[in-house]
């Protein structure tokens, strides 16, 4: 049995013992335990902030929608003031859901079982037969209101956590807002949502997939190798790689973070090189701006970058922008430039959230965004194109869907519950010569840093140290 104060499993294992410092391991039964899984529950998903949604999924007063931090459902709401809620949809009375829906709206949430009713705050408003009082006279109407999360909009993003008095939101991100701010913080009007999220569930443990999404760039090597034979990089001659070669695209910097953030920064210099002509480094941030835009953009768009990037930002973003990475403990990001048959380039904005489900399932819930100043044409392009590739019918998501069920039942075996996980890829390189961000930089092929961070805090949590 795990106890409060000694972080150790039923069989004796230490937690701090499942990650292997010295030589950059972590066992595999991690991807399997039910202990474990339970733990993670309660250190993590019931302390940090976690990803819900986008604030254009609830425009409206009353709106709602269902999601989860980990294993608990919350009510996503939004109130006649326009603020957002988060609250655990669980009814104070005896427990039932107060939504068995997905989405909806309402300004009254009434549970189903004994009708209690609750505005979009989770103020309680009463019960039926209100003149009995069949809430008692024990608790104050007060004291019965549903159990509220601590909310954050970052970007339009939701964010909420249980820990109230944890750190700031901004504190979570550390250095890594310096480069989340390059995508979600760029134009006046922000992203929004391209219909509801799509899902599916994946018989895998969500650490195999919430792993890979701080910043893995070298699976794409092999596991999405088509993408250089038959995909939109398979171009001989465009000085991409073609021909199944796909390493020019894992040449770049990365970006780790303290709190298992990743960012993968990849060299835009050869897309721009074949769009003009010309040498990037004799180009000008506004020249390279006009030639290739920053993905979901277009040149008419450019303009509000300057109002709310600074020097540092827009000369990263022409020359080695955030493309992929992800948000501890569970999310992935992409903004992607994809090149086309004519030779232009769309861009692709997707999050995805490895929602747990237990020790061996996990739900993969994808966004697709877009900016909203973006016009029709391209939003429909990016909508087609981020299907196609990165949603729940999408070839990359197959791909990647059907290695973390083999992981998972791998960690389920006798002798491979003991074998490890090896980050033991390490940059030597430090951050490229006038690199302006902050962090932990490192230029060069894909390493492991990125990921190995990621495990470093899962640990940190997992001990109960943060």
């Amino acid at each position: 049995m795990l106890t409060p104060t000694i972080p150790t499993l039923a069989d004796g294992t230490r937690i701090d013992d499942l990650v292997n410092l010295a030589t950059r391991e972590v066992q595999m039964r991690t991807l399997s335990d039910p202990e474990i899984y339970e733990l993670e529950m309660e250190r993590i998903f019931g302390r940090i902030w976690v990803f819900l949604g986008h604030e254009s999924e609830v425009p409206n007063s009353g709106d709602f929608v269902v999601r989860d931090m980990g294993s608990d459902s919350v009510l996503v709401t939004r109130d006649k003031s326009g603020e957002v809620h988060v609250m655990l949809n669980m009814c104070t009375h005896r427990g039932m859901r107060i939504s068995t829906l997905d989405a909806g709206n309402t300004q009254i949430h009434t549970c189903i079982y004994h009708g209690w009713a609750f505005r979009p705050n989770g103020e309680f408003l009463g019960a039926p037969v209100e003149k009995e009082q069949m809430y008692g006279k024990i608790r104050t109407k007060q004291e019965l209101g549903l159990k509220r999360a601590r909310v954050t909009l970052y970007g339009g993003l939701i964010f909420a956590t249980w820990n109230i008095d944890g750190p700031s939101f901004e504190e979570f991100l550390g250095d890594a807002k310096w480069y989340y701010d390059m995508l979600f913080q760029r134009t006046d009007r922000g992203l929004e949502v391209l219909g509801p999220p799509q899902r599916f569930t994946v018989r895998a443990n969500w650490k195999a997939a919430g792993e890979q999404s701080a910043a893995d760039g070298y699976h794409t090597l092999t596991l999405h190798r088509w993408l250089g034979e038959v995909g939109n990089y398979s171009k001989k001659g465009d000085g991409e790689g073609g021909g199944g070669d796909l390493s020019p695209e894992m040449y770049g910097s990365e970006v780790s973070s303290p709190h298992g953030h990743a960012l993968r920064c990849i060299d835009l210099a050869r897309k721009i090189r074949r769009l003009t002509g010309k040498d990037p480094s004799q180009l000008s941030i506004e020249e390279k701006l006009a030639a290739l835009p920053p993905a979901g953009m277009t040149p008419e768009m450019v303009p509000q970058l300057k109002k709310h990037l600074s020097d540092g930002q827009l000369q990263a973003l022409t020359w080695m922008p955030p493309q992929v990475g992800g948000i501890f403990p569970n999310v992935l990001f992409g903004f992607v430039y994809i090149p086309q048959a004519d030779g232009s380039v769309v861009g692709s904005i997707t999050l995805h959230a490895y929602v747990p489900r237990g020790p061996d399932k996990l739900e993969f819930v994808n966004w697709i965004l877009t900016e909203k100043d973006a016009p029709a044409e391209l939003r429909d392009k990016m909508r087609k194109q981020t299907t196609q590739l990165f949603g729940t019918s999408g070839m990359v998501e197959q791909d990647d869907s059907d290695t973390w069920p083999h992981m998972t039942l791998g960690a389920k075996g006798a002798q491979g519950k003991k074998m490890t996980l090896k980050y033991q890829a390490v940059y030597e390189t430090g951050k490229p010569e006038g690199w302006p961000g902050p962090g932990i930089i490192n230029e060069g092929f894909t390493k492991d840093d990125t990921q190995w961070h990621w495990w470093l805090y899962w640990r940190q949590l997992m001990l109960g140290e943060i």
